[in-house]
């Protein structure tokens, strides 16, 4: 049974059935425009998204028509040429607000019925920023709740259900507004030059639909998780079933394989039998949806015998908090597969469990050949931006089969991702990881096994180019070596941060503990880590989308790190961004090849190899180790940290920069002194093969070899998707605001990052802490005082914020009851786990802290954060405070800023 709610707890159900043909909508093709405003990228995630209105501004109202929902906005006559002579394409990034009229009228004009209950409207926004829907007269407190659309254009997005601010006339035609927030984002709509224009044009598609239930549960076949079957065995145990509550609070209890022709033995022609027991579906856990929400109900699949089967029918049993069973249906249709061999193959869709608990999908190509038993190293290969590789089969045929690898393809979350950094690089990692799971679990497949933990060729295209840099720049001892091929050096560097609005009112150090959360992305600070790593950087001579200078300046940073290093420029004349022998070509090949012969999958065989490397580092969790040295800790989190090792035959010297700990795998081959900061450090009692780490305390550097160090975490909000289960979003037990916030925060993390997560009142979260079943995933809380977990996490005083009353504190000041204020904290039962709070007063301040959560890359998010009203006029410029934690969670001064409040 799942756990009831409270009675008092607001409720996002939908109307009865037969509602939906009660009333009608329809949408005005005349919009009014705003606009343009020059804006960098993310900018708008402090801004207001109906900016300027209310905040000054000489530009007027223009007007544009839509068509069958696609809305085209151009400014042909601003001067985009002359803007772009100065300041680069990032000049023709702009924002604007689009205005139109929606009207909801009873199906039956002049009834009567005053109990007519109010519709859902479902709202589908493709490349639409954000956008909301308010009274056409509101009152002076009204604050609208903005939803985020589509704007990627990511193709398993599922519409916004969106409740009408205030319940339509049941007599007549009711009036409200729609305002849109479009948002021009040179890297999402490209160059208007390649459409041979000067002017850039938004073009944004859009739907307006009364939500018509039919169930209070509804499968969705868009997030569906099937592995492929080769000759009937299932390629990864994850399934995952798309499932969404479109009435109330339900709780998926159990699962069950349903098809008939299992249901009595069935004789085979080896006089064996099938039956159900052969085959079983079993969920990971309970799963509870909150209304309107959407999850991936994670089923492990196991089998005894080969399933011959084209379509899987499973029974899903749900509860809901009032006690209501309900049975679902479901038919998933099965892709099977003969065993490749050395001259057919297909790619493969594998699956495995993210993080432990969602059912993701990858494609793998196997090899041509075994090598006689012999473990090979795979190749691991990122995708571009906005490109599926389940429904797009250009990126797997443009990278050739090989003899004796594999090659992985992840998915990176979604199609888009964050760019191959965080949950997305993750993901990258594990499926190498669930390849070697996947093939040791079946006998068949042993001889084609990788190593465990194997090391990879890294190579990507475009933004997977950037992220192989990326990737191979943050855990060099898993790469053998790396393929970047049209790639950005850095998103700063692609998209330049110029005509920033907030530029205009931010104190520089400020900004600069701002721009900090930014630093990690930076590909050229960690190519130093590239020592020993075998590089072949590819770009096409005529690339319109990215300048062919980002790459010859990666090479160039290189060679200045290192002279000697293995790295090759190789640029294709002619070719643009994109073209199919990218890969497909004798010296990329070559290289691959050469690469895998030389390597050793399961062990780092340049490991102590190099005679002199520094290893930069900028938030430790997010990197591994070179050579075997990893940093682990940063006397100053938020800034670099290097570290610089130089091994001759008599001793290993190593020179620190902003380190406080790190560790390594000891080598007999360091012989008897070892030397940190010009300090001799004794080693004699380590071994081969040992652990140790080395800590700074007390102006001195001390050997640790019996003790694990907590690795470094904090430095930016993103941290919060490293979690290690589903994000548990905790909420007050009383608020529609807080509810709605959370529906919506559970939408975008599915859209953009295809991260699950769970609605929890605080009440229960409480309960489940006393009862030690919290979940151990990362948490987030919303609201205020108001939230009683909150309350709870806060006495134990871990961090510099306390709780006095309906107030919050910092270094026990009372922060202004208006502003958001949002920051880490540690986990209450899980030593690597983080907690986001998320602490606001009034729904102003909840609409701004839901725009800051960082769903996309580049948006400038430190540690802890806190803005005023200021933010919706002048964007980041009124930021309040922000800051970096140090190692303990405590005030890190030289990375902390608070204005006079």
């Amino acid at each position: 049974m799942a756990e009831a709610e409270p009675q008092h707890a607001f409720d996002l159900r939908i109307p009865h059935k037969g509602n939906e043909t009660r009333w009608t909508v329809s949408i005005s093709d005349e919009w009014d425009v705003l606009g343009p405003f020059p804006i960098h990228a993310r900018e708008q995630h402090f801004l207001s998204p109906s900016f300027p209105i209310d905040h000054g501004g000489s530009v007027g109202w223009t007007k544009a028509t839509s068509s069958n929902g696609n809305l085209a906005v151009s400014f042909p006559d601003v001067r985009w040429d002359s803007l772009r002579r100065t300041e680069g394409w990032a000049a023709l990034q702009h924002h604007s607000l689009l205005r139109t009229a929606i009207v909801i009228q009873p199906l039956l004009s002049g009834s009567t019925d005053e109990t007519l209950s109010s519709p859902r409207l479902s709202v589908s926004m493709l490349q639409g920023s954000l956008f909301t829907i308010t009274p056409s007269s509101p009152n002076l407190n009204f604050t609208p709740k903005w939803y985020a659309g589509n704007i990627y254009a990511m193709g398993a997005s599922l519409p916004q259900a969106v409740s009408l601010p205030e319940p339509p006339s049941p007599t007549e035609p009711t009036v409200y507004h729609l305002f849109l927030s479009g948002d021009y984002e040179i890297r999402l709509f490209g160059d208007p030059k390649a459409r041979g224009s000067d002017v850039p044009e938004l073009q944004i598609s859009y739907t307006v639909e009364i939500e018509h239930p039919r169930e209070a549960l509804t499968v969705q076949p868009t997030h569906h998780v099937v592995p492929d079957f080769v000759d009937g065995w299932a390629f990864g145990d994850a399934f995952g079933i798309g499932l969404r509550s479109v009435d109330g609070w339900w709780t998926v209890t159990d699962a069950k394989i349903h098809n008939e022709e299992f249901e009595l033995p069935t004789p085979t022609a080896l006089h064996d039998t099938s039956s159900l027991h052969d085959y079983q579906v079993l969920p990971l856990r309970p799963s509870r949806l909150a209304p309107t929400q959407t999850r991936i109900i994670p089923l492990r699949f196991t089998q005894k015998k080969p399933l011959c089967a084209s379509e899987l029918h499973l029974e899903l049993s749900a509860t809901s908090h009032t006690g209501v069973s309900l049975t679902i249906h479901v038919t998933l249709h099965v892709k099977q597969q003969t065993q490749w061999n050395s001259t057919r193959s297909s790619p493969i869709k594998a699956t495995y469990f993210f993080a432990g608990s969602m059912p993701t999908g990858f494609l793998v190509t196997p090899p041509k050949e075994q090598k006689n038993g012999q473990l090979r190293t795979p190749l691991l290969a990122l995708h571009g931006a906005g490109v599926d590789i389940f429904a797009q089969d250009f990126w797997p045929q443009a990278l050739p089969r090989q003899q004796y690898s594999w090659i992985i393809m992840p998915i990176g979350r979604t199609s888009w991702g964050l760019d191959w950094h965080g949950p997305s690089a993750e993901d990258a990692w594990s499926t190498v990881d669930a390849l070697f799971q996947i093939l040791q679990g079946h006998h068949r497949w042993h001889p084609w096994r990788i190593a465990n933990n194997s090391r990879v060729v890294l190579l990507g295209h475009s933004n997977g180019g950037q992220g192989t840099w990326y990737m191979a720049s943050r855990h060099p001892d898993r790469v053998v070596a790396a393929v970047p091929a049209a790639a950005y050096i850095k998103s700063q560097a692609y998209i330049p941060l110029t005509l920033s609005r907030s530029a205009h009112y931010m104190d520089p150090s400020l900004r600069s503990i701002l721009e900090s959360s930014l630093t990690p992305d930076d590909n050229d600070l960690f190519i130093s880590n590239l020592a020993g790593t075998p590089v072949l950087a590819v770009h096409g001579g005529d690339d319109e989308n990215v300048p062919v200078w980002h790459t010859r300046e990666a090479v160039s940073v290189f060679k200045t790190w290192y002279p000697d290093a293995n790295i090759t420029f190789k640029e294709d004349a002619g070719e643009s961004h994109w073209y199919p022998t990218v890969f497909d070509n004798d010296e990329v090949q070559d290289f691959i090849r050469s690469a895998v012969k030389q390597a050793n999958p399961a062990d780092a065989s340049s490991l102590h190899s190099a005679s002199q490397f520094t290893l930069t580092v900028a938030v430790p969790r997010e990197s591994g180790s070179l050579n075997g040295w990893r940093i682990l800790q940063l006397r100053t989190p938020g800034r670099l940290g290097r570290l610089t090792v130089e091994v001759s035959s008599e001793s290993v010297s190593v020179k620190t920069q902003n380190v406080a700990a790190f560790s390594i795998k000891w080598s007999t081959s360091f012989f008897d002194t070892f030397i940190i900061d010009d300090s001799e450090v004794n080693v004699d009692f380590a071994g081969e093969g040992t652990q140790l780490s080395f800590v700074y305390n007390s102006h001195r550097w001390q050997v640790l070899h019996s003790q694990n160090l907590l690795i470094q975490f904090s430095g930016r909000m993103y941290n919060i998707f490293a979690t290690a289960g589903p994000l548990t979003i905790i909420i007050p037990n009383n608020s529609s605001s807080v509810q709605s916030a959370a529906a919506r925060l559970a939408h975008d993390l599915d859209t953009y990052h295809k991260l699950d997560a769970e609605i929890v009142y605080a009440e229960a979260a409480v309960r489940q802490l006393t009862a030690g079943s919290l979940s151990q995933g990362n948490l987030i809380l919303l609201g205020g005082a108001s939230n009683t977990f909150t309350h709870r996490l806060l006495a134990a005083k871990h961090t510099v914020f306390s709780m006095n009353g309906e107030y919050i504190r910092i270094r026990g000041k009372p922060v202004d009851p208006t502003f958001a204020t949002l920051f880490l904290h540690p986990h209450s039962t899980n030593p690597a786990g983080l907690v986001l709070i998320s602490f606001t007063s009034n729904d102003s301040a909840l609409e701004r802290a839901m725009r800051l959560f960082p769903m996309r890359t580049g948006i400038t998010l430190p540690d802890w954060i806190m803005v005023s009203d200021l933010t919706d006029s002048i964007g980041s410029g009124g930021v309040q405070a922000a800051g970096v934690w140090k190692n303990n969670w405590t005030w890190n001064e030289p990375m902390s800023f608070i204005h006079a409040f």
